[in-house]
């Protein structure tokens, strides 16, 4: 099968400081990138799809969601939830562990990529538990979870207590060049926290999490990864005193990466003022500094990824008093659109934009992908940077509708997604 993307502009930032950027043709033959600028007798017999005017980039690799199956399927499935990612731009996507059970054993990576198969759209990647159950005890089987496809390990939802126990999980991932994902919180300071800690939470008259929860254990787990020579990526980087532990190592040195997510970057505590629980994350969405901190981070480099975080929740959950509704926000089919006004506003260029959206994922997970080099996989994201859309969650793929971005006015968006050469997704 042939398929030809014409006209396009073709942005790859996977070759260094220098991206490719051109208008071109792209050539795609069984399921790999055959050609870019490709002469016209390899075209013949070629589907052509008329790009003029889009961006051709590496598929979009999302580093953190939750599909929520086995266990929680009202709130998502495998199905629904890689609907969404192709809806969105992604042409892979990462799964975190927090399912029922929890993803800590081969029977349960299995079912995940089998799921995938059936669904056959964006590429799954499971991320199993660092801990049995993410208990914070003892360790799950590494050798044989990656041998049934998990591609990294985490507690996500959870930290890791022991330090011990993190230190020997490092150790032992690193052996087996897989990454450890760490969600760093104390619980011990965030228990009973409804919100980021500050004038505002304190005039709203709901408890606070200090932001000091996210930074302490980033800095146990920098310093774990400096004195044993591994690596460790940390999720959901929320604080500006975050940013800057990370900043530090990686000047040192250290092994390590981070990524945000857009909510932190578009929304400050003052957003919660209306109590609206599709704002209710972990960690919370955090002060004006915070978000300031967070867009430095990525520009300088300090923020290696960007995630969407996509954490569906059913109304069950989510239409109570804030209080007792649970931590989540959807994003998949946001997080493009969201993340372009980054370029608008001059914090990225649209190169580095798409290289945190897609080199970079590739590159910590270690999977295929984020490039368009001949010979390489045909996951390809088309986006349309002039198409003006309203964000409607009552028409989003996933089954969840805890978004707080609803009736956002947006600028760019996904208009075709390609999957190992086949189309997933077409808005053209």
């Amino acid at each position: 099968m042939k398929l030809l993307l014409k006209g396009g502009r073709i942005l790859d930032p996977s070759r260094g400081p220098h991206p490719y950027d051109e208008k071109a043709d792209l050539l795609i033959e069984d399921g790999k990138i055959a050609a870019i600028g490709a002469k016209e007798g390899s075209k013949k017999g070629a589907e052509v799809v008329d790009v003029k005017d889009r961006l051709v980039v590496p598929g979009l690799i999302d580093i953190h969601t939750h599909l929520r199956e086995p266990g929680h399927e009202y709130k998502e499935s495998v199905q629904s939830g890689t609907e969404a990612a192709v809806a969105g731009g992604f042409t892979a996507v990462a799964c975190m562990p927090n399912t029922k059970p929890v993803n800590d054993s081969r029977s349960v990576t299995e079912f995940i990529l089998r799921q995938a198969r059936l669904a056959n759209l964006a590429r799954v990647y499971p991320i199993a538990a660092i801990t049995m159950g993410s208990e914070g005890k003892d360790l799950t089987e590494f050798a044989d979870l990656r041998k049934a496809g998990a591609v990294g390990f985490s507690d996500d939802g959870r930290p890791v207590p022991n330090s011990l126990v993190m230190r020997i999980a490092l150790e032992y991932a690193w052996s087996f060049g897989l990454p450890v994902i760490s969600h760093c919180e104390v619980m011990e300071l965030s228990k009973g926290g409804l919100m980021h800690e500050g004038p505002v939470s304190t005039e709203l008259g709901l408890p606070g999490i200090p932001s000091i929860s996210e930074s302490i254990m980033i800095a146990r787990d920098i310093a774990l990864a400096e004195y044993t020579g591994t690596a460790v990526h940390i999720a959901h980087v929320s604080s500006a005193g975050s940013v800057d532990l990370i900043r530090k190592a990686k000047a040192r040195g250290v092994k390590v990466t981070a990524e945000t997510a857009p909510h932190y970057l578009f929304m400050t505590d003052e957003s919660l003022r209306d109590f609206d629980t599709n704002k209710k994350v972990n960690p919370p969405i955090g002060s004006r500094e915070d978000s300031a901190a967070l867009r430095e981070g990525l520009k300088d480099g300090t923020i290696d990824a960007i995630a969407s975080d996509h954490a569906p929740q059913s109304s069950v959950e989510k239409d109570v008093e804030f209080e007792y509704a649970m931590n989540g926000i959807i994003g998949m089919e946001t997080s493009l659109g969201l993340c372009l006004k980054l370029v608008e506003e001059g914090v990225l260029t649209l190169a580095r934009l798409i290289q945190k959206m897609s080199c970079a994922p590739a590159a910590i997970l270690k999977v295929p992908g984020g490039a368009l080099a001949p010979g390489g996989i045909a996951d390809v994201t088309v986006i349309d940077p002039e198409r003006k859309w309203t964000v409607d969650a009552s028409a989003f793929k996933s089954k969840s509708r805890n978004c707080p971005f609803n009736g956002w006015d947006l600028k760019g968006k996904a208009v075709l997604t390609i999957v190992g050469g086949e189309i997933k997704y077409n808005d053209i």
